[in-house]
């Protein structure tokens, strides 16, 4: 039979319907199930049929085909009432259960006419009623079809009934029922209330198949709205990973794409439309259908909006889709199901909640996510004037020029800009040799190497406007410009020159202070760049402290003139620099803090950033961390809108690095997400963007905040390259993605991730990583149930354990492998050799110590007798440990229904073994305690099993004397069962 294994008997049946609900949702789950009713039609017994039945409608209602629920329904229903003897228990409460899920899918089919629809509920009501249950899930069902016709009279009646109403087992989960009545006040307007209502499910404690799923998706709307946008974010990382396989969620999936688009993730948005092409045309489930097809519509109307409307977008398959076309398609598909929706409750309610969604402004212009996206850029329109309009005004060229100069001299960022706007509104007019010269000169700063001519040109008409300093300075800047493209001896030829010239025309008081300070910072600027150039002139500090120096002199005591505050600072800053060149951080940290006073004092704050950033460093280096925090959080601060992208980038970082490494988690995370949302602002999103990631994955999962770290480390990963970042950053994302997987129990993935890693770390010198990762992929093999490759795992860590010399690594990996071994051919025998293999290597090892040539055991560097004793110590202590699991695992082997003569080798074997732990651990003192009486325990209950009495109700008063006087948890547990052995050995002897 296709797809099937043959199905022999009821049992068979039974595990095959267990398997296929095990499969991922959709057509071909459903299909198998199909399958199985007719095996189980052949078996000739009724139950098995029924639970086929019922089998075949959960995976319809868990999928997109959910208009087929009503058919196997129908004939379940008929079943019960021909043949109720035919049903068992649970098959009666899951005939019960399911009228909720027919009520919930009549509503989302616009072709059942209503008056079916409310003839169902009275049929429901009635026979909960006979059944004896609860009215809840009957008012809850009438809650749901007031809701959606938008009777909100009724179903505020409808609300209170069910809330008033007992819970009995018909009711829905507490998660579920938490989640409808959070939805409801989210549509009341009552979004605190809303998710305060789901705070208990959001916060885990409870849950079901479909939640958190639903409950996250539901809240992300109404976060948004509240302005609790970090929950949003947090919100969507987690719940997208629950809903992104599950075809049954479309509703969701909706709530997501619309989450994206409301707070300015219109890039994101449309990789989840990408990731779910059928969405766009599965039919099953109309209700869903409508809800998707209106966030596409939300989603292509701003794509639209932003002069976005020609962009290829993903839709539903047969043709290529531009923005605009896709708005109109979905707009009109959303509307046409609505209205079927109105047609059949003679309403309008649903196409004007469709609308109103469709119509939704945005709530955050933009909303870091972590993950990588990049927002589309808009087009760029010139919006025509209003007919009749009258013409702007030129602007003012000589009020340009005025505004344009006082930024100059204010050293404002905005002056080139300012200048910039002079050269447009200049065109067509003459302008005198002055003003030309200094629009040359700025012109020629944002060109680069292509600005030297123009420099060079800008000279030539200061000296013509006789202003010979300025000329001077102009073609210093062309010299240093010509140093930063490769050119730097021939770039400090030319300003030695200068130098000489505007000394000697300065003496001669034919220029300012200011034009004397803009050569000598464009020789000594040379003179730095040429410490990292091959030319042996420019490699000399000695000649870079001296111009430094100089320009320090001259310009220190003009600093009440912004420019040459400037210049003070520059000056002090190179200083610094060369300080720390030398290996003086202290100095150098002390010149660096001066030049950032300067500035800020001046009023120039703008420019203390770089030095800031490089004070933070090296505080870092210096260990002085919070040092480093002040000085990256001033370099944030004296940033602030004149920073670039880029800028904004390395400095969140810096930030986030430093706060990582003193443990502030939360923070560092919050600038780590700053650093990738300003990096894809960049268009560094695969170099600087993936490194941020990176660091934010890390923070997360040190806060425990699995999914989120989960789905950000993922986004990292494809950007992570070794040439760029390292293939340590690659083998650490891994490695925290895997602890992710693990803690979502998805073991498989995790264990896939962890050896990725370790295929990487295997190539390096020290193989302690690669170790670990091989015992890390061999944990969650098992833990998925892989136990012949968790064995094979096991196998190599062990391998690499023995290699490095670590004895614990090896003995643990031995035992894992024996607990594995169990569930595999190797069997009970398998095991035992594995144990025992543990025991010898732990015997051994002890034997050896402490530090005996050729030993195992890892000392410290010089042997000392201290450290070489607790090592011993540790190597007791492992010994007791792998008696104590040795003795565990015999003594599970036994089947509980054994008879004596099977069971009693077995435990006494395992007796010994617990005997042997609890002596190793009572040889270590009282550090061991709790480890050690769990040891006597066992050893007393197999004591008892033995037909031991006696020596059962010795343990029991041995752990009891070892606990006199202790108070605790353990202690109380302890206690309380060494009494129950007492007493149930007593009982025996009355007995």
């Amino acid at each position: 039979m296709s797809g099937i294994d043959p199905i022999t008997d009821f049992d068979t049946l039974r595990q095959a319907m267990a398997d296929n609900f095990e499969q991922p949702e959709g057509p071909a789950r459903n299909a198998r199930a199909e399958l199985l009713l007719a095996e189980a039609e052949k078996l000739g017994i009724p139950l098995a049929v029924i639970e086929a039945l019922a089998h075949q409608l959960k995976v319809y209602n868990y999928s997109s085909e959910k208009d087929k629920m009503f058919v196997p329904f129908a004939r379940l229903l008929r079943m019960w009432d021909e043949h109720p003897e035919d049903f068992d228990e649970y098959e009666i409460h899951s005939l019960h259960w399911v009228f909720k899920w027919m009520s919930a899918g009549m509503l989302d089919q616009p072709h059942i006419p209503l008056a079916s629809i409310e003839k169902w509920l009275g049929e429901m009501e009635h026979r909960y009623r006979l059944a004896g249950h609860s009215e809840r899930a009957v008012r809850s069902a009438e809650f749901s079809v007031s809701a959606h016709l938008g009777d909100l009279d009724r179903a505020e009646r409808a609300y209170a009934a069910w809330l008033a109403a007992g819970r009995d087992t018909m009711a829905d989960c507490h998660a579920c029922e938490l989640h409808g009545q959070g939805w409801w006040q989210a549509l009341r307007g009552s979004d605190a209330e809303a998710v305060e209502l789901w705070g208990p499910v959001l916060e885990g404690e409870y849950s079901c198949a479909h939640e958190p799923h639903t409950v996250l998706a539901s809240s992300l709307v109404p976060l948004l709205r509240l302005g609790r946008v970090d929950e949003a974010r947090a919100n969507h990382l987690r719940g997208f990973r629950l809903v992104r396989a599950m075809e049954s969620m479309r509703g969701a999936y909706a709530d997501h794409v619309e989450f994206c688009v409301l707070s300015g993730n219109e890039a994101r948005a449309l990789e989840l439309l990408a990731e779910r092409p059928a969405y766009f045309t599965d039919s099953g489930d109309p209700r869903s259908k409508l809800d998707f097809m209106a966030v596409v519509a939300l989603l292509m109307d701003r794509l639209t909006s932003l002069g976005l409307g020609d962009q290829s977008v993903p839709g539903p398959v047969g043709r290529a889709w531009t923005a605009s076309d896709l708005a109109a398609h979905a707009r009109g598909e959303a509307l046409s199901l609505a209205a079927r929706f109105d047609a059949r409750n003679s309403t309008s309610y649903v196409s004007t909640r469709a609308r109103a969604r469709m119509n939704q402004p945005p709530l955050v212009d933009r909303l870091p996510l972590g993950v990588r996206s990049v927002r589309p850029a808009p087009a760029v329109h010139t919006p025509r004037p209003p007919a009749g309009a009258e013409p702007a005004a030129e602007p003012d060229l000589s009020a340009l020029l005025t505004e344009a100069r006082r930024l100059s001299d204010s050293r404002s960022p905005d002056a080139i800009e300012a200048w910039a706007a002079v050269s447009r509104a200049a065109e067509g007019h003459e302008l005198d040799i002055r003003d030309r010269a200094e629009v040359a000169d700025h012109a020629a700063m944002e060109r680069g190497p292509e600005g030297i001519e123009l420099f060079h040109r800008a000279a030539e008409l200061y000296a013509e406007a006789d202003d010979p300093g300025e000329a001077l300075a102009a073609r210093a800047r062309a010299a240093y410009v010509l140093a930063l493209t490769g050119g730097t001896e021939e770039a400090l030829a030319a300003v030695s020159e200068l130098y000489d010239g505007v000394l000697a025309l300065y003496a001669d008081g034919g220029t300012g202070v200011s034009q004397t300070a803009s050569v000598l910072v464009g020789r000594a600027r040379i003179l730095m760049h040429g410490l990292d150039s091959e030319a042996g002139v420019a490699r000399r500090p000695e000649a870079a402290e001296t111009a430094a120096r100089e320009l320090l002199a001259l310009a220190e005591p003009h600093v009440e003139d912004p420019r040459l505050a400037s210049r003070a600072a520059e000056a002090q800053a190179m200083l610094g620099e060369l300080a720390a060149r030398a290996g003086d951080t202290e100095r150098a940290a002390e010149l660096l803090g001066r030049a950032v006073e300067t500035y800020v004092s001046a009023g120039l704050q703008w420019f203390a950033v770089e030095h800031e950033a490089r004070l933070a460093g090296i505080a870092l280096h210096r260990g002085d961390m919070e040092a480093a925090e002040r000085a990256a959080r001033a370099a944030l601060e004296h940033g602030g809108p004149h920073l670039e992208a880029p800028g904004h980038a390395q400095l969140h970082l810096q930030l986030a690095e430093i706060l990582g490494g003193t443990h502030q988690f939360g923070p560092a995370a919050e600038h780590a997400l700053e650093a990738a949302h300003w990096a894809d602002e960049a268009g560094q999103s695969a170099t600087l963007g993936a490194w941020a990631r990176h660091q934010l994955g890390g923070f997360l999962v040190r806060q425990g905040r699995w999914a989120e770290a989960a789905e950000i480390l993922e986004s990292a990963l494809p950007d992570l390259t070794t040439d760029m970042h390292g293939d340590g950053a690659i083998v650490q994302t891994q490695w925290w993605l895997g602890d992710c997987l693990t803690e979502l129990g998805d073991h498989r993935e995790a264990a896939e991730r962890w050896l990725q890693a370790a295929d990487i770390a295997r190539h390096w010198p020290e193989q302690r990583d690669h170790a670990m990762l091989a015992h890390l992929a061999a944990e969650a093999l098992g833990n998925a149930g892989l136990h012949a490759q968790a064995d094979q795992a096991y196998a190599r860590a062990g391998d690499l354990w023995r290699d490095l010399g670590n004895i614990h690594g090896l003995i643990r990996s031995l035992r894992a492998r024996a607990w594995a071994a169990v569930r595999t051919d190797a069997g009970l025998d398998g095991a035992r050799e594995l144990m025992a293999a543990a025991v010898r290597e732990c015997e051994a090892a002890i034997l050896d110590s402490p530090g005996a040539s050729g030993s195992l055991v890892e000392l410290d560097e010089d042997g000392d007798g201290d450290e070489s004793e607790e090592a011993r110590l540790r190597l007791v202590a492992e010994l007791g440990h792998t008696h104590r699991q040795f003795g565990d695992l015999v003594a599970r082997s036994v089947p509980d229904d054994a008879e004596e003569d099977e069971a009693d080798p077995s435990y006494e074997e395992a007796l010994g073994h617990f005997a042997e732990a609890a002596s190793a651990f009572a040889s270590l003192g009282d550090e061991l305690l709790d480890v050690r009486t769990a040891a006597e325990l066992s050893a007393g209950w197999l004591e008892a099993d033995l037909r031991r009495p006696a020596a059962a109700v010795a343990r029991a008063r041995t752990v009891l004397a070892a606990y006199a006087g202790l108070e605790g948890e353990t202690a109380e547990a302890r206690r309380a069962e060494a009494e129950n052995m007492l007493k149930l050995m007593e009982a025996d002897s009355e007995g």
